[in-house]
């Protein structure tokens, strides 16, 4: 069993309020759920308006498959709000 898992740190700039911010988030991780059936939550800087950490992980026995979610999940993000991923980083670990 392998199982990547994930850190995705996002800018929103025009948020406001936290509000404004679960808004995008939502949208986020609804997009990613449906798409990739992946796992993806707020981790870190729940309490920033404009900063966002999320943890996404997803289980498989192809570590190509992984990558793959992983990758997909980062255009994603990057068409649908062009401009608010700051970064990634993942591991696909075995068990």
């Amino acid at each position: 069993m392998k199982v990547l898992v994930s850190k995705i740190s996002l800018f929103i700039p025009h948020s406001e309020s936290l509000k404004d911010k679960r808004r995008v988030l939502k949208a986020i991780k609804d997009r990613v759920w449906s798409k990739f059936r992946a796992s993806i939550s707020e981790v870190e800087d729940q309490d920033s308006r404009q900063h966002a950490v999320l943890g996404l992980s997803f289980v498989s026995n192809d570590a190509s498959l992984l990558d793959s979610v992983m990758n997909k999940t980062v255009d994603l993000i990057e068409a649908s709000f062009p401009g608010f991923l700051e970064g990634f980083d993942y591991t696909i670990e075995n068990y």
